[in-house]
């Protein structure tokens, strides 16, 4: 369908071409591969240029007058990638649908991932149009065939989709959404083995409005989102369909943003992938799907493209793609709100924060002392001992043992593990016997010290932390190098960052939730700078109520200015500052938006590409480990499909990887 529905906006990149003339088009196309070779670049642009309702006309009027088929000629004249898009496009596509699972379930082999994306994604209607058009074209009953291919439970849970009776009523009721949460929790969670046809039948049937309040409720409930749990207890190819089913719950647009993501980073390209989507939602959502791309990859779905295809291919699919969201006036606001929901429902005040790195029980400080002791004594360093046990206590208990270490032989704890360890391992070691405070006061002398000044670990620190956490900084900065933070801040930096700086160092964040009126008066005031283009102004501005508010009152800003401009307000940050003025509001702005997963992008990109920043890595790991590291590591493989687990034991090695795999607390 190329136009929306009466009072839906239609958010397809593709559209009816106007005064659009079949029979001059099937004259064009026979043109186009008349006589030796083809005009490919008349084909793509007349293809790509009609919706698939038009294309299908084509084909009938081709057929007329030339009584040929037309998808039989593409096929013979073209070749490779850029035929299969072309012909892709000329189905309908419940056809086109059909012959991605058709060949998803032929040969040796069967493309799980393909089953997995078409049928978890689909409605009810477009289900039921698949199911009559792998009958019509192969004439084979299609559920027949993927039990033939598949088994367990994750045949069921394909055959419960296949039958596309999802319910769609969007009337909800409260006790049903409680019982529902209620049950996947125990099916899950509370019992030993899972009960897997539970969360069949509720994530098979319910309707979509349902299970976002069914998500929510098992989150209050559990402290845990419904994906942790789905990846706790299930597995293979069953798990990966129940979390891609969430994930269209959730958002079908963030969704095809993510394998769109993943169909084109890295080495190769999954051109299948590539082109499904592309043709699949070209008419549907591909302007919703570009918005969120941009906004969760800081890259627009059209620079990837250009980047990692070439040829005819590469034209054919940017013209799918519809725009560049990163030229100027192609930006497509209207899917702000879709993105703005991507982090409110993560948002850090509905979740229950958790570190990995808890008391230990049966704590015994002397046996402790003296086991470090030995573990240093005499020739050669026991550090499997000594990262046992330091990893395996509280920070508070980590004080106690100094205590007792000196105690007993009068001795510096510190001091001796500096001399025994060194390098990555010593800096890791020794940032965990630090008071927290202490530790980051730490890290904020080194990164203005020498020559230069290290502005990330700033704004990494300043943006990040409560008013309770930046105070005992400033007292523990006082204490340990006799000179005031914002002394330092003063002397280091300059211009609008170091008064943004100084104003996050005071600590003085207001605390409690939102004022309604308040934050539209301060989206307002951020809108109504941003379009006079007084860049001091703005700055200005900005720093005012991005440094001052507090964040329950700063998510409801960042909405109100969302419904005013159809802008999130990162991207207008993004756009109209530079420097380390807008890395440090990016930082707050994010931090504010979802914090574990601000630290999860932090060490992701402290490990991804050719070498580690481990100052980075160590820092993050040392400071959030009983904060919220777990919460972290869920938002990590969320969004990069890796465990941290895993990412650490394959970027770092020796004594320093397992001090690093004892604080991240386990594979998820």
């Amino acid at each position: 369908m190329a136009n929306p529905a009466q009072g839906a906006k239609y958010r397809g990149s593709i559209h009816d071409f106007p005064n659009f003339d079949p029979s001059q088009d099937a004259e064009a196309l026979y043109t186009a591969m008349k006589g030796i070779g083809s005009d490919k670049e008349a084909i793509l642009e007349l293809i790509t240029s009609r919706s698939n309702r038009q294309r299908q006309e084509i084909t009938q009027s081709y057929k007329s007058l030339y009584g040929k088929d037309l998808i039989a000629d593409l096929k013979y004249e073209l070749m490779g990638k850029f035929e299969r898009l072309i012909v892709g496009l000329m189905r309908p596509l419940a056809y086109c649908d059909a012959k991605e699972i058709k060949d998803a379930l032929s040969g040796i082999g069967t493309d799980e991932k393909c089953l997995i994306e078409i049928l978890a994604s689909r409605t009810n209607e477009q289900i039921h149009q698949l199911v009559a058009a792998y009958k019509d074209a192969y004439e084979r009953d299609l559920e027949a065939d993927i039990i033939g291919d598949t088994s367990g439970h994750f045949q069921k849970m394909l055959v419960v989709l296949l039958q596309g009776t999802r319910e769609e009523d969007d009337v909800v009721s409260e006790d049903l959404v409680q019982q529902d949460a209620q049950d996947l929790y125990e099916a899950g969670e509370l019992k030993w083995g899972t009960d897997e046809a539970q969360f069949v039948y509720i994530l098979g049937n319910r309707s979509k409005q349902h299970l976002r309040l069914v998500f929510d409720e098992y989150l209050k409930n559990t402290g845990k989102p419904i994906e942790a749990s789905i990846r706790a207890e299930l597995s293979g190819d069953f798990e990966k369909l129940m979390l891609a089913v969430v994930k269209c719950i959730r958002s079908t647009p963030e969704y095809f943003a993510e394998r769109l993501f993943k169909a084109m980073k890295g080495l190769g390209t999954r051109d299948n992938t590539l082109i499904r989507i592309m043709v699949s939602r070209s008419e549907l959502d591909m302007l919703d799907i570009r918005e969120i791309f941009r906004t969760k990859y800081e890259k627009s779905l059209y620079s990837m493209i250009k980047n990692d295809t070439s040829g005819e291919y590469k034209k054919a699919l940017l013209k799918l793609c519809g725009g560049d969201d990163d030229a100027a006036g192609q930006f497509f606001p209207e899917a702000a709100q879709v993105a703005y929901q991507m982090w409110e429902l993560s948002a850090v005040g509905r979740v229950e924060l958790n570190g990995t790195v808890r008391p230990a029980n049966d704590f015994n400080p002397d046996a402790d002392a003296k086991a470090l002791r030995k573990a240093m004594k005499g020739l050669g360093t026991d550090e499997d001992t000594i990262i046992d046990i330091i990893t395996h206590r509280s920070n508070a208990q980590r004080q106690q043992l100094r205590q007792t270490f000196k105690s007993h032989f009068g001795r510096d704890l510190m001091a001796d593990l500096k001399s025994e360890l060194s390098g990555d391992l010593a800096r890791l070691i020794l940032g965990l016997m630090l008071p927290p405070d202490h530790y980051d006061a730490k890290q904020l002398k080194k990164a203005m010290e020498g020559a230069g000044t290290d502005e990330k670990t700033l704004i990494e620190i300043l943006a990040t932390r409560t008013n309770a956490e930046i105070q005992a900084i400033n007292e523990a900065y006082k204490e340990d190098y006799h000179k005031s933070l914002e002394d330092a801040l003063s002397s280091d930096t300059s211009g609008h960052f170091r008064r943004i700086l100084i104003s996050l160092a005071t600590g003085n964040r207001e605390e409690g939730g939102e004022d309604r009126e308040k934050a539209r008066e301060d989206a307002k005031e951020i809108a109504d700078t941003s379009s006079s283009g007084d860049k001091t102004s703005l700055e200005t501005r900005f720093m005012t109520i991005l440094c001052t508010r507090s964040y329950p009152h700063l998510r409801r800003v960042f909405q109100e200015f969302i419904k005013m401009t159809n802008y999130d307000v990162e991207h207008v940050i993004k756009k109209e500052m530079s420097g380390d003025v807008k890395d440090a509001f990016v930082a707050i702005v994010q931090s504010v938006k979802n914090k574990p997963l601000f630290f999860a992008d932090k060490l992701y990109k402290s490990m991804k590409g050719a070498g580690t920043d481990e100052k980075t890595l160590t820092r993050i790991m040392v400071s959030r480990s009983e904060i919220d590291l777990l919460n972290i590591r869920r938002e990590f493989i969320e969004k990069y499909d890796k465990s941290l687990n895993e990412v650490i034991e394959g970027d770092t090695s020796g004594d320093f990887m397992k001090a690093l795999l004892a604080i991240c607390g386990g594979q998820d």
